[in-house]
């Protein structure tokens, strides 16, 4: 079968409408259950220094954990306005606040830089897991990046991950290090994290 010229000149206008309908589809396309509003979540966390476990080596001359040392600790997940830098763990390792516990936070990574003995910039490289809730791995955020000694600076990390209602979740957060618990000498900590993907889950505490 031929087509005449005319024919052929339809056919190409109809071609090169659709193919900048499907152009202007895919350049408008979101993902599936993501709008234009970020979800923020605010919390913070009290480190269990008894948790905390290093390996032998490497260690500076005063036994403090140095650059490349890995280490995984733990802690509790409160809301937002809980801590003030001092609080949140007692002695043994139990929360303070047992009612307001939200959830746990683990953490894994390595030391850098100038290690234990850092006093500002970044001290740790870490892997953080937010878990919410009572169940393990039910409801999860992780995140990456640096983590600094100086009090009071925030610094961001990105947003890997996570599941539940987290499962498909990006973003970035924000951390300060409010100082050290009086209980355990953990880090006591405060987050920030804006999500790109809203979730149906508070992690506030209100």
């Amino acid at each position: 079968m031929t087509l005449n010229r005319s024919k052929w000149l339809s056919l190409l206008v109809v071609l090169a409408v659709l193919a900048l309908g499907g152009f202007y589809a895919m350049s408008n396309a979101q993902p599936a259950g993501a709008d234009n509003e970020k979800l923020v979540l605010e919390f913070d966390v009290a480190e269990d220094m008894n948790r905390f476990v290093f390996e032998e080596t490497p260690v500076d001359e005063n036994g403090m954990p140095a650059h490349g040392n890995p280490f995984i600790t733990s802690g509790y997940i409160y809301p937002k306005g809980t801590l003030d830098g001092t609080n949140g763990v007692l002695e043994d390792g139990s929360p303070e606040f047992p009612d307001k516990v939200i959830g746990t936070w683990i953490c894994r990574g390595w030391f850098y830089g100038d290690g234990g003995a850092a006093t500002s910039g970044p001290w740790v490289i870490t892997t953080q897991i937010y878990n919410f809730g009572e169940e393990y791995g039910n409801l999860t955020l992780v995140s990456e990046g640096y983590e600094l000694a100086d009090v009071g600076v925030p610094v961001k990390r990105a947003i890997t991950g996570g599941t539940g209602d987290y499962s498909q979740a990006r973003g970035e957060a924000s951390q300060i290090f409010l100082g050290f618990n009086e209980g355990t000498e953990g880090v006591d900590l405060t987050f920030t994290i804006e999500l790109q993907q809203p979730a149906n889950v508070d992690a506030s505490g209100s």
